[in-house]
């Protein structure tokens, strides 16, 4: 809990950098709110016991409750908003712990909502992406597609409109499946033409650089007459530009092969993906979902859905905190914020220990003691070993007839019994708060 609590804490600052505000939403909400938004992986919704007439289910992500809490707000200034939460979702999938899929888990989810001008938002979005990554220490690259143009090379290769959906969520697992396994199930399984899925395969499993790819697409006629796919490229581009303003560019890498499941997404789609060593594969992920929020928000006086353009990011904490955890050594995690241990040296003088640390507490000094009449001094000085606390404030009858106290950094190699040095009670406080504040624990 204390690497996790870090963890958050540190996503928090990015977050919060880049003028982000945290809401929270319900554990819970009514099935019809989520249902029909994440494709064929809605059944991985925990669907509750009917409750008096209502039939809830347990969130499976942040976004499609945040959309729920935009539609809610009515005024439009109220819906033009950078948002950020770390919460619980639920999934009910079959764990792999050492993977971070677990049934219950933590997202860090940040959104741009509002109507700005082209990719703007977008190109945020992704710099707090990797600023979040760099700011956890992880390698990773960026996987960068977008869904106009993934739709518009399935339109072309003759799928039918009904079933592009089902055919994106195939193609999106390319990542863990040879071409064959997705193409046999296309044919197979979903009845899709073999031509249709052999055009498909022949975008998908193109590989080249972004620049290249960018080209290759640029001069594909029959594609870019497709006017979705025309508009995906441009956004791409001006997106691309803007990255390598934010120093991001370098970092994200276009695949055609990347669909992302879910079927809110409208424009660009993304992933980060961690170095094989890390052996977790993707740690975040996000895009545009422009319609969402209309799903909620009823129609205007036209007869259209009350759109709010949508982008975000969705850090996948738990795959980042199981990387951490791999890194640390369990005995150097310090999982207490104790600053100040006091310790007697002869008598117990417990009422004297107890003096001392309701003075720290009262300057707002993370202090401890001994629940020991008369504890022996060895395990006050393992105490503090133990719980790794940098500083003791060591206190004997000489000590307290003189007026004095003595301090001693416990991180010194020397942190033995006795060493320190000696002052007057009333600076302890002054000189506690220098040495807490200038030399930092962790």
């Amino acid at each position: 809990m204390t690497v996790r609590q870090d963890l958050f804490n540190t996503i928090s600052k990015v977050f919060q950098r880049h003028g982000g505000v945290t809401i929270d939403t319900p554990v819970f909400e009514m099935r019809d709110i989520l249902s029909g938004k994440y494709g064929e992986d809605s059944k991985l919704i925990y669907d509750l016991a009917d409750q008096g007439g209502e039939a809830c289910s347990l969130r499976y992500d942040l976004t499609v409750p945040f959309a729920r809490y935009l539609a809610m707000q009515g005024k439009k200034d109220a819906q033009q908003m950078k948002r950020y939460q770390i919460a619980k979702v639920y999934r009910r999938d079959q764990p792999i712990m050492t993977k971070g899929r677990l049934r219950e888990f933590y997202q860090c989810d940040f959104d741009i909502a509002g109507a700005y001008d082209s990719m703007i938002p977008d190109a945020e979005i992704l710099k707090i992406l990797s600023d979040t990554m760099d700011a956890v220490n992880i390698p990773f690259h960026i996987k960068l597609n977008h869904r106009q143009i993934l739709d518009g090379i399935f339109e072309t290769c003759g799928v039918p409109s009904q079933q592009i959906r089902s055919i994106s969520a195939a193609v999106d697992k390319l990542d863990k499946l040879p071409w064959q396994d997705v193409k046999k199930e296309m044919v197979e399984e979903k009845g899709l033409n073999e031509d249709v899925a052999n055009r498909i395969g022949e975008y998908v499993q193109t590989v080249k650089d972004t620049s290249n790819l960018l080209d290759f697409l640029q001069n594909d006629d029959r594609l870019m007459s497709h006017s979705g796919a025309s508009k995906g490229l441009a956004d791409v581009k001006l997106l691309l530009e803007f990255l390598e303003i934010f120093n991001v560019r370098d970092r994200v890498k276009l695949d055609l092969s990347l669909a992302r499941g879910l079927d809110y997404y409208t424009g660009i789609i993304y992933e980060a993906i961690t170095d094989k060593s890390e052996g977790v594969g993707s740690i975040a992920a996000g895009g545009r979902y422009d319609n969402l929020v209309g799903m909620f928000s009823g129609t205007n006086k036209a007869g259209k859905p009350k759109t709010i353009p949508c982008v975000g990011v969705s850090i996948g904490v738990e795959r980042v905190f199981s990387i951490l955890m791999s890194r640390q050594n369990v005995n150097d995690i310090k999982s207490n914020a104790t600053q100040v241990y006091v310790i007697s040296v002869g008598d117990g003088l417990l009422k004297e220990r107890m003096k001392l640390v309701q003075e720290l507490w009262e300057a707002g000094i993370n202090a401890s003691f001994s629940f020991k009449n008369k504890p022996k001094l060895e395990k006050q000085w393992l105490a503090c070993e133990k719980d790794q606390i940098p500083f003791a404030v060591i206190i004997g009858k000489e000590e307290i007839e003189n007026g004095k106290i003595r301090i001693k950094d416990m991180r010194s190699k020397n942190s033995g019994q006795g060493g320190g040095f000696v002052l007057d009670r009333k600076d302890m406080i002054r000189e506690l708060k220098k040495k807490v504040e200038n030399k930092p624990f962790n």
